[in-house]
C-alpha cells in the first residue's frame, strides 16, 4: 500500500479552516471551488464528489473529531475505484493565527499514488488561495 501525504501552511484561523474540513457534506466545494463542482449526501455518512475533469469519488465518513480538528474518509466507489483507501485531513494551529493542514492518503493500488498526489497539490493550492483570500475580507 502506498501513501501521499502533503501538509500546506494556511495564513487563516484554524477554526476558519476546521469550518470548512469539518463541512462532510459541503466541504469539498467549498475547498476548492471549479476543481470541485459538487457534493452532496447520498447517504447520512457517504457523499458524492465531482470534480470538473468528469471524475466522480463516492466518499464514506470513517470519523469527524471536532475536538482534534481531523476528518477521516475512505473513497468507495464511483469513476474513481481504488481496491483500498483511507483517507484523513487535519488542520493544527501553527501560531499566530494560522493553520498547518495535513492531508494523508493511503490507497492501493500502488500506481494510484502518483495522479492522487498531483489532484492533492492542485487541490491544496486552490484551498489555500481560498481560504486567505476569505480571511484577509475578515480582517
Amino acid at each position: 500500500m502506498a501513501t501521499v501525504q502533503k501538509e500546506i501552511t494556511i495564513d487563516a484561523d484554524p477554526a476558519d479552516v476546521w469550518a470548512i474540513i469539518g463541512d462532510f457534506a459541503n466541504g469539498p466545494v467549498q475547498m476548492a471551488p471549479g476543481l470541485v463542482t459538487d457534493s452532496r449526501l447520498a447517504e447520512a455518512d457517504v457523499r458524492v464528489v465531482a470534480f470538473a475533469d468528469g471524475t466522480v469519488a463516492r466518499e464514506r465518513l470513517i470519523a469527524l473529531d471536532e475536538e482534534t480538528r481531523r476528518l477521516v474518509y475512505s473513497v468507495i466507489g464511483d469513476t474513481m475505484q481504488p481496491t483500498h483507501d483511507n483517507a484523513s485531513m487535519q488542520v493544527v494551529s501553527h501560531g499566530d493565527g494560522r493553520s498547518r493542514f495535513v492531508w494523508i492518503h493511503d490507497v492501493q493500488p500502488d500506481d494510484l499514488v502518483i495522479p492522487m498526489g498531483a489532484a492533492m497539490d492542485h487541490g491544496l493550492s486552490i484551498f489555500k488561495q481560498t481560504v486567505e483570500s476569505s480571511s484577509e475580507h475578515l480582517r
